[in-house]
C-alpha cells in the first residue's frame, strides 16, 4: 500500500519555455514511506559507493551554534566536517548534532567529489531529548531513521521511517544505513573530536577544540 502523508516531498521544476508557449512546471511527488524498487536500487547502490575505508586529509572544521526559528524550539548544534585525500572518491564528510527540548538529532553526509551518479548521502536518526541525551548518541550506534540521495538535475530519492506503516520490505536498507553511520562514528572519532563540544551541547562543560589524530 502507498502512504501519502506529511511525509511526501513535493518539488516543482520550471521547464525552459518554448517561444510562445506557456512556462511548462513539472512536479515529483516522493513516497518516502515505500520508495519504489528503482529507488530502492539507487539507494543501496549509492551507500556502497560510500561505504569505502575513509582517508582522510589534514583539513577539518568543527563549529558550534544555536538557533532560533520562529514557532519552533530553540535548539544547539555541534557539527564537524573532514575532507578526503584527493585520491578519494568522497570529498567531505560532515556530522552535526544538534538538540532541543523534544529531540536529538544526528546526520552524517558524505559527499562525492563526482557528481555523474549523485551529488550526496545524507543519513539521520533521532530520539527524544529524554531518551537520549547528545552524549548518549554518541555512546550507541542509534539506528538510522532517514537515508536521502541527492542528485544533480534529478529529484532526490528518500527513505524515512513510517508510523504505523509496514516497512519490512526496507529492513535492509536501513540496517545498511544503520552500519554505515557506525562505520563513520567510528572513522571520525567523534569522542575525541568533539568531546568538550558535545559537553557545550549538553549543557555541562567548556569547549577546547582537539586536533585530529
Amino acid at each position: 500500500m502507498l502512504i501519502f502523508s506529511c511525509a511526501i516531498v513535493a518539488s516543482a521544476q520550471q521547464e525552459p519555455a518554448q517561444p510562445g508557449a506557456k512556462p511548462q512546471i513539472k512536479v515529483n511527488y516522493l513516497n518516502v514511506c515505500a520508495p519504489s524498487p528503482e529507488e530502492q536500487a539507487i539507494l543501496k547502490a549509492a551507500m556502497v559507493k560510500v561505504q569505502i575505508k575513509p582517508q582522510f586529509a589534514r583539513d577539518f572544521e568543527i563549529s558550534r551554534g544555536e538557533a532560533t526559528l520562529k514557532d519552533a524550539p530553540d535548539s544547539k548544534f555541534v557539527r564537524l566536517r573532514r575532507d578526503f585525500v584527493a585520491e578519494s572518491p568522497l570529498m567531505t564528510a560532515q556530522y552535526s548534532i544538534s538538540s532541543d527540548s523534544s529531540s536529538t538529532i544526528e546526520t552524517m553526509v558524505l559527499r562525492m567529489r563526482d557528481y555523474k551518479e549523485f551529488h550526496e548521502v545524507a543519513l539521520e536518526d533521532r530520539a527524544s531529548a529524554g531518551a537520549a541525551p547528545p552524549a548518549a548518541m554518541l555512546a550507541v550506534d542509534t539506528p538510522v531513521t532517514r537515508i536521502r540521495v541527492e542528485r544533480l538535475g534529478k529529484s532526490s530519492v528518500v527513505l524515512t521511517r513510517c508510523q504505523n506503516a509496514d516497512q519490512n520490505a526496507y529492513e535492509p536498507l536501513f540496517r545498511q544505513a544503520s552500519e554505515l553511520m557506525a562505520q563513520y562514528r567510528k572513522a571520525l572519532d567523534l569522542n575525541a573530536m568533539i568531546r568538550s563540544e558535545i559537553a557545550w551541547l549538553s549543557g555541562t562543560g567548556h569547549s577546547a577544540t582537539s586536533a585530529p589524530k
